[in-house]
């Protein structure tokens, strides 16, 4: 537990708005989970709420059991709250006027990663209020991966450009003893 503790990333986490499908969000669990993260946003403004700790344990491979959840009802008020704690939100959108995944420098100290609903992507209002729209270059006929692919792909670049640039910032020592405390009551 103390190696993966001190592999987990400060300062980025992923938010999810509206999944229609569970076992898509516990897909997209998995991806967090290994990529080191440690916080998950769903917001369920359209959709039906579901308890993420309670979601999909095959396909999330019990990655729900080791991370923490932040439920909000309205796109708006999670965004605010993410500004708030100094997060730049960076949304997928499938819009070419949105800038290229491989333009994109992820440089800021804190980032969160929005992804849409599997079947109408992100929101009118979570596009007003992202701060940067980005997209993933298709080069074939279909326009877009499923959202566990789209989630793990944005997930590397970032995790790449952070390591490249300054190597991954882990969470302090402190919340490292205290997520081991919370760990082993998991």
């Amino acid at each position: 537990m103390k190696n993966v503790l001190t592999q987990r990333q400060q300062g980025l986490v992923v938010v999810l708005e509206d999944m229609h499908d569970p076992h898509n969000a516990a897909a997209v669990l998995r991806s967090c989970e290994g990529f080191g993260l440690q916080e998950v946003y769903f917001i369920f403004q359209e959709q039906k709420p579901f308890n993420p700790r309670k979601i999909g344990k095959v396909s999330s491979a019990s990655a729900n059991k080791w991370l923490d959840f932040h439920i909000y009802r309205s796109t708006e008020e999670c965004i605010k709250d993410l500004h708030q704690k100094g997060y730049s939100v960076y949304s997928t959108i499938l819009d070419e006027k949105a800038q290229s995944l491989y333009e994109t420098d992820f440089h800021e100290e804190k980032i969160a990663l929005l992804f849409g609903n599997e079947h109408s992507g992100i929101t009118q209002k979570a596009t007003e209020l992202s701060d940067h729209k980005m997209y993933i270059p298709m080069r074939g006929f279909v326009q877009s991966f499923n959202l566990s692919v789209t989630t793990s792909i944005f997930l590397f670049e970032v995790t790449r450009q952070r390591v490249q640039k300054n190597g991954l910032k882990p969470l302090d020592g402190e919340a490292q003893q205290r997520l081991l405390g919370d760990f082993l009551k998991r």
